[in-house]
């Protein structure tokens, strides 16, 4: 009989997942599919269950979690109900990152990779819906809890990934019940350059591919090809010192918008997270 996964990572993008789905691949008591990434719960429902079902067929009794990394979820106003109908025993995780470093990294990454967008970032916060959005924490998980209830929800803090890899999958693999896994030495690496593309209109084709390929259901090999070094080396290059850095007017336009949910995240779970970042305290 086909395992359904027990543990999903939600969200955000640009938090660790990339990571994350790697590391979980080399522990002996997890399963994780070939296709990151697989968007059951938002953009392929329709595609049915079993369907979904399929990337999981090869969990076998010596995994005692089986997983998906999929880091829009946690955005999706239908996935949770979805995700609580369909797993009602799953437990999640987020981890969450100071929403102006976590834009300007998705920023970075449509424009330097894929050639998204092609302004600077305070207009790209303007016209891209998402990149301040994203860093709601409170709003779009409320669903989660509502639904799940707290206990069946992992916070992570992308700081402390930065900080101590180990300990931070440490955390997890306690909460999962899992043995601990001793990382690699590149494991220990997890800080991803900002890239950009060697050639644009390359890179801007191969984006539109993958996504002609997630039509026609080539999730397995769309996996395969995104967890290649040599393609990544080959289409991306590292900006190095030629990294641009957020102004000081889209800082404080991201955090004007977002430090009344932070407050609130910080107040539901119990964290100091606008201390930890410094950011503004909203009157009460």
């Amino acid at each position: 009989m086909t395992r359904l996964p027990n543990f999903l990572f939600i969200g955000p993008d640009k938090a660790g997942s990339t990571w994350l789905d790697a590391v979980l691949r080399t522990h002996p008591q997890v399963y994780v599919p070939v296709a990151k990434d697989i968007y059951f719960f938002d953009r392929y429902y329709d595609r049915g269950l079993s369907w979904y079902a399929r990337h999981f067929r090869k969990a076998d009794a010596s995994h005692q979690v089986v997983a998906e990394i999929c880091h829009d979820y946690l955005f999706d106003p239908t996935a949770a109900e979805r995700i609580a109908e369909v797993l009602p025993d799953v437990r999640v995780m987020v981890c969450v990152r100071e929403p102006v470093a976590r834009a300007f990294s998705s920023f970075l990454h449509m424009r330097g990779r894929h050639g998204l967008v092609r302004s600077d970032f305070e207009t790209a916060l303007r016209d891209v819906h998402e990149l301040i959005d994203h860093g709601a924490y409170h709003r779009h998980l409320e669903p989660y809890r509502t639904l799940l209830g707290r206990d069946r929800i992992f916070i992570a803090v992308f700081d402390d990934f930065q900080q101590d890899p180990q300990h931070f999958l440490d955390d997890l693999t306690d909460w999962l019940g899992l043995q601990r896994l001793q990382l690699a030495a590149d494991q220990l690496e997890p800080k991803r350059e900002a890239s950009a593309a060697r050639i644009r209109p390359v890179a801007y084709l191969v984006k539109r591919a993958a996504l002609v390929a997630r039509d026609l259901r080539l999730d397995g090999l769309i996996g395969k090809v995104k967890g290649s070094p040599l393609v990544q080396r080959l289409l991306y290059k590292p900006m190095g010192e030629d990294r641009p850095v957020p102004s000081e007017a889209a800082t404080q336009r991201i955090k004007t918008e977002l430090a009344d949910d932070l407050a609130r995240f910080d107040a539901t779970y119990g964290l100091s997270l606008a201390d930890r970042w410094s950011w503004p305290v909203p009157p009460s």
